[in-house]
């Protein structure tokens, strides 16, 4: 692309570089900007630069909060009893927008991969174990990517709280709803015929 002015083609630049944002739609939303109101990007700004400076991480979960303890952990209505295991903070997202579950959550910061050079030691792993040595969890659900990073993270966590005796289990994994059998791979069809459950 070639730009008549280098301050546009900074501000492409950096637009470009935030992920599913392509050169031409980083000018399209640059030259936006450009046509409105200066107040209108100030405002912009000021919110991305006040939400990167004071965002802090829930010192109970990890998950991205306003205050040292996020709303979800200090909600007196949720079920203080469930923990439920992600990889990330966009997971609750997802997991909270369905508004089936009412428990609390614990963010592990990633997978365990040896080859991307991830060690459980590099996890929130350390704080999951000692919130659930408090005797208050009945259950631990695990919410993790159905993958091979995911599986060895879930089968590390399953031995480290095992002697804790607490009840734990993982998210069903299957069809997706409105999807066709035949392009369903074989792992994942054949993982929801040994998981089926009773039909109602």
């Amino acid at each position: 692309m070639n730009f008549s002015s280098k301050l546009i083609e900074e501000a492409v630049l950096q637009m470009s570089s935030l992920p599913g944002i392509g050169k031409k739609t980083a000018l399209r939303l640059v030259l936006y900007l450009l046509k409105q109101d200066p107040s209108h990007t100030d405002a912009l700004t000021q919110a991305l630069l006040k939400m990167r400076r004071e965002i802090q991480y829930c010192q109970t979960c990890h998950n991205i909060s306003d205050t040292p303890v996020c709303s979800l952990c200090t909600s007196h209505s949720r079920d203080q009893s469930l923990i439920c295991i992600v990889e990330e903070a966009q997971d609750i997202l997802a997991i909270e927008n369905t508004g089936q579950y009412n428990g609390l959550y614990h963010v592990l910061g990633g997978v365990i991969s040896p080859l991307a050079g991830i060690a459980p030691t590099d996890l929130n792993i350390e704080s999951l174990l000692l919130r659930l040595q408090t005797g208050a969890v009945a259950e631990v659900i695990f919410a993790i990517s159905p993958t091979m990073e995911g599986d060895t993270t879930m089968f590390y966590l399953t031995k480290k709280i095992k002697p804790l005796n607490i009840k734990i289990s993982s998210i069903a994994r299957g069809i997706p709803i409105g999807s066709e059998l035949e392009y369903a791979d074989e792992i994942t069809l054949g993982r929801s015929i040994v998981t089926r459950v009773a039909y109602e």
